[in-house]
């Protein structure tokens, strides 16, 4: 049990002499997209490889192991999801990229015994086709600034002795050697973080709000029911990193006057809540939580509340209620959390994203996070690249930085040449960002002054062939089918709106519904209980917004401009290019399809079902949508 922060110390410095016993470090990427491709048996083979050879270091800080040798771990997420399964070596930076168990063999005798390159295992740049050895060399990681995700790829999440060598858990013994709750307060204020979880609300202001309200009791929650379609972040957070989150709900602890906080995760993310579960047994172990922190007067206790997966819970009342046992639907507010939340004690609710960026601040000041990003949009923000983008996967950047180069210089621009068309940003909360937007700079600020927001930080890029109406439609439908249903604005509002936009996109819409959409947009929006119901529409008008030519087509030409609706796609055989080999007459389900043997045959547009089979089969390219 450590009793003192110089407790602490001695446990780093044994820690951190025992990584340096380490001649090499092999770290595999154990986030859930690599460890669903394969990533674990990659460790293990490697493992037992390196330890056939004597070469394997072991190192056990409890029993006072430790030797030289090669170190093989798991990390969190690398950020390079696309690549995975991952592996970086140590202190080279070598990179290797979708990894096997076959190839570990051939690793450990080329990389490990002779210290040469596995060429074929190289990131390759899609446009020079060089091969790039180092991570940093790497397009995708050069213009990152990592300070959330710093330690995610790099140390063992299960390992709290790892975590403790990279300075984990020195915020905490900094604050209770000689800090009060006023001045950690003052020192988040004045580092300018604001809310990761997408209002954007500045986090010292809302402890402040707890912090002055009376009685015994106060809770910290933290939100890692992360629901937007396409994110991940908080999930790559908790599973690489867990200590972070942990370090972080305790400096709002103390910071507020709680001595209990809550996880709230959804149950979908079973790696992260291990991961979660096993570094709070393992701080509990050593006296870094639980009573009388490091043997000062300050305890906080911390619990795991797994969510069922419901997109409104994301919402801070809706989340309380859920962890109190109840239905998970927002409330009226005021009163606010701040004042009266969990149990009807004041409580701070934070993302995980938020939490994580706590223990850096403390131990580095205000003014090193705000020397990131923009004055009303300080420090990092992780996105979540997705969507028709060529690389794809976990990025963190300074806020403000421009649309444009998160995705041309970070995510190398768009797959098959295809052009830029548009990125939802935010998932159904948030907007489409069009061409003309890619040079906006990323803060909040900025994106609400267009009709979007930031969100959790999910970025969907979309291409030319993308249809917006469709898209629209997809987020509806995702928001309808999450509404509690308490409201009746989101209720049947978001119900109709999807009824609007399937009418449309099967080609029945009228102009008078394309008015009716937009004023129920603005209906719901106006008039629902919780941000969710609030932000809905969001997608809808941005898309009216930008694209109202698409909707005009989709409901004056009974045409799809991107050919993406298939109700509205017609079938054509090109003439010139029909040999009448006959094959699509035969599997053409509806006998849409006439003509000769040899001769170029046609598609009677009444009958055809549009289902795509005789394209499917035409081995000459020769049926066409128009």
């Amino acid at each position: 049990m450590l009793k003192s922060r110089e407790d602490l110390y001695k446990l780093q410095q044994k820690a951190k002499a025992a990584l340096a016993e380490q001649t090499m470090r092999i770290l595999v990427c154990a986030g859930t997209g690599c460890v669903a491709n394969g990533s674990l048996k990659v460790y293990e083979r490697l493992k037992n490889l390196v330890a056939e050879h004597g070469l394997l270091a072991e190192v056990d800080l409890v029993k006072d192991v430790s030797h030289e040798g090669i170190g093989v771990n798991i990390s969190g997420c690398h950020g390079f999801c696309q690549l995975g399964p991952l592996v970086r070596f140590e202190p080279s930076g070598l990179l290797y990229c979708k990894v096997q168990p076959e190839d570990c063999a051939e690793i450990v005798e080329t990389t490990i015994i002779n210290n040469s390159v596995v060429e074929r295992l190289l990131y390759q740049d899609p446009n020079s086709g060089e091969k790039v050895k180092t991570q940093d060399e790497i397009p995708f990681y050069k213009r990152q600034v990592r300070v959330t995700l710093k330690e995610c790829g790099r140390i063992n999440p299960d390992d709290i002795n790892d975590y403790i060598a990279h300075d984990g858990y020195q915020a905490i013994a900094k604050i209770l050697e000689g800090m009060k709750p006023e001045d950690v307060i003052k020192e988040v204020t004045d580092s300018g973080l604001r809310g990761r979880g997408g209002g954007g609300f500045p986090t010292g202001r809302k402890w402040s709000f707890a912090a002055s309200q009376p009685g015994p009791k106060k809770y910290v929650i933290c939100n890692g029911d992360e629901g937007d379609p396409g994110a991940f972040m908080d999930r790559s957070v908790m599973e690489g990193n867990p200590h972070s989150v942990l370090e972080g709900m305790m400096i709002a602890g103390f910071a507020i006057g709680a001595d209990e906080g809550y996880i709230y995760a959804r149950a979908e993310y079973p790696l992260a809540i291990k991961r979660m579960r096993k570094a709070i047994a393992d701080a509990e172990a050593l006296g870094l939580l639980g009573n009388r922190v490091l043997g000062s007067d300050f305890s906080f206790k911390i619990h795991i509340k797994e969510g069922a997966g419901a997109f409104v819970c994301g919402e801070e009342t809706a989340l309380i209620a859920s962890i109190e046992g109840e239905r998970g639907m927002p409330r009226p507010r005021p009163p606010f959390p701040a004042v009266k939340g969990l149990w009807g004690c004041p409580t701070i609710i934070n993302n995980v994203e938020t939490l994580a960026n706590l223990p850096a601040i403390i131990n580095n000041g205000a003014n090193w996070f705000r020397s990131f990003g923009t004055p009303n949009s300080a420090g990092t923000k992780t996105f979540a690249l997705a969507g028709q983008i060529q690389n794809t996967g976990l990025v963190e950047v300074p806020m403000g930085m421009t649309l444009r180069e998160i995705v041309f210089d970070i995510g190398g621009g768009l797959r098959e040449g295809k052009k830029y068309k548009s990125v939802q940003i935010g998932g159904p909360s948030g907007g489409c960002l069009t061409e003309d937007k890619l040079d906006l700079p990323l803060d909040y600020d900025e994106l609400m002054k267009v009709g979007a927001m930031i969100g959790s930080g999910g970025l969907v890029v979309m291409g030319e062939d993308t249809c917006m109406v469709e898209t629209a439609k997809f987020f509806m439908g995702f928001v309808q089918n999450e509404s509690c249903g308490k409201c009746v604005p989101c209720r049947e509002g978001t119900k109709q709106m999807l009824a609007l936009l399937t009418k449309i996109t099967e080609g029945k819409g009228t102009e008078e519904d394309l008015a009716l959409l937009e004023e129920l947009a603005q209906n719901v929006k106006d008039g629902s209980l919780c941000g969710l119901g609030k932000t809905a529409p969001n997608p809808v008008l941005t898309t009216l917004r930008y694209f109202r030519h698409e909707y005009v087509a989709h409901v004056r030409d009974k045409k799809c401009p991107a050919g993406a609706c298939q109700a509205l796609k017609e079938y054509y055989i090109d003439p010139a290019k029909c040999k009448g080999c006959t094959v699509c007459a035969r599997v053409c389900p509806a006998g849409a399809i006439t003509g000769d043997k040899k001769q170029p045959h046609v598609i009677n547009v009444d009958l055809c079902l549009k289902c795509g089979a005789c394209m499917e089969k035409c081995k000459f390219g020769s049926i066409i949508i128009r």
